[in-house]
């Protein structure tokens, strides 16, 4: 069960089998059903967590009922609202399940515990959070210097196989766009192939 985490581990430190066991002993084993939330914008977010099966998404909800997709999550890569996790804070943001999923969850203090247990976790968690922040960063550049195709080809190229399991309006959401724009773009795709 814990093969997939402990290979994303692997990617960037080595663990020892008795440091492996030690790890995954602080791991929460959650199932989720489609639509279920893992976080809801307002509770504090307790956990980092590692999908194991299933696709996730976080997204916030503004004052007119509108959905804004901030990240989607599928096997092997990490969800949380992090301000909240790494702030103890209320979340902003929602995170629910768009397919039936598994995750495994670490808490905080369960973290906290094992960076002291084992130094080489601090590394692996610095570089993940590095990774997040350079991912946003780049969102954010490309959200205020792309064209709506040029973030939609630049979409499906990154995740190619996101677009057969989302739904076309999460995608637009998550790239700011409208899903009638995706569906030009698309049009527009196919007729010049």
């Amino acid at each position: 069960m814990y093969d997939l985490i402990l290979s994303n581990v692997a990617q960037h430190i080595e663990l020892s089998e008795g440091e492996q066991q030690l790890f995954v002993s602080r791991l929460k084993h959650r199932k989720l059903r489609k639509r279920q939330y893992l976080l809801q914008a307002g509770d504090v977010s307790k956990y980092e967590n590692f999908v194991m099966r299933g696709l996730l998404r976080a997204y916030t909800v503004d004052d007119k009922g509108q959905e804004h997709v901030a990240m989607f999550a599928m096997e092997g890569w990490w969800i949380s609202d992090l301000y909240s996790f790494l702030t103890d804070t209320p979340a902003t943001l929602h995170i629910d399940a768009l397919e039936d999923s598994e995750v495994l969850s670490i808490e905080r203090p369960d973290l906290e515990w094992l960076y002291i247990e084992i130094p080489k976790l601090e590394r692996f968690f610095r570089i993940l959070f590095q990774n997040a922040f350079i991912s946003h960063q780049q969102r954010i550049l490309a959200g205020i210097s792309q064209t709506a195709e040029q973030r939609y080809l630049a979409f499906i190229r990154k995740y190619p196989s996101l677009e057969q399991r989302i739904p076309q309006h999460q995608i637009a959401s998550f790239l700011g766009l409208t899903p009638e724009t995706i569906s030009r773009i698309r049009r527009q795709q196919s007729q010049s192939s």
